[in-house]
């Protein structure tokens, strides 16, 4: 049987409780590492970028606004699955991105409805009444993890107002549990 200390992460204790600060190991941003997601990275970022309907600026805007040149050499050498090898800032959008997408999946049935989510109004505290993607191609890594972090919280329940049915709700207590 595994020690205790090969069941769980580095940082926590055995008890789920931190055991101080989480450092990152240093092989996660080496070239090698880097090389490995940036094709992939790249070519699904294109598929989701096609979704979305958005245009070449869009989405440089979204990568860190490359120049053009950069950004259509990134995507042809990702297509033609030759080596490339993006910076730990432009990895980092991309997996906001694709946790971005995960998330509208998990909330909506379709991709219509994903992507008028994504060109809708909403005055939840991250849009202040523009649409999500305006803060999503903005430009900033900042506006794509905010995006980002909404959506994980809708997904768990904590960003959106309760449906109408659940208005009145009061949380269930013993005496209300009957076993028969």
């Amino acid at each position: 049987m595994a020690g205790a200390d090969e069941l769980y992460p580095p940082w926590l204790d055995g008890t789920g409780r931190s055991s101080g600060p989480f450092v990152l190991d240093v092989d996660r941003y080496s070239p090698e590492n880097r090389r490995r997601l940036s094709g992939p990275g790249v070519r699904t970022f294109t598929a989701i970028a096609d979704v979305w309907q958005l245009n070449e600026t869009q989405r440089r805007l979204i990568l860190g606004l490359p120049s053009r040149s950069t950004f259509q050499n990134w995507v042809s050498k990702a297509k033609a699955h030759c080596d490339l090898t993006l910076d730990v800032d432009t990895l980092t959008r991309l997996s906001a991105v694709l946790g971005i997408y995960a998330a509208l999946g998990i909330l909506f049935s379709t991709q219509e409805e994903q992507v008028a989510w994504l060109k809708g109004t909403h005055r939840a505290r991250p849009f202040k009444g523009s649409a999500p993607l305006a803060l999503v191609a903005g430009g900033t890594l900042a506006g794509l993890l905010a995006a980002r972090d909404f959506l994980d919280a809708a997904v768990f329940g904590a960003a959106i107002a309760p449906n109408e049915v659940d208005k009145d709700f009061r949380p269930y207590i013993d005496s209300d549990i009957v076993f028969s």
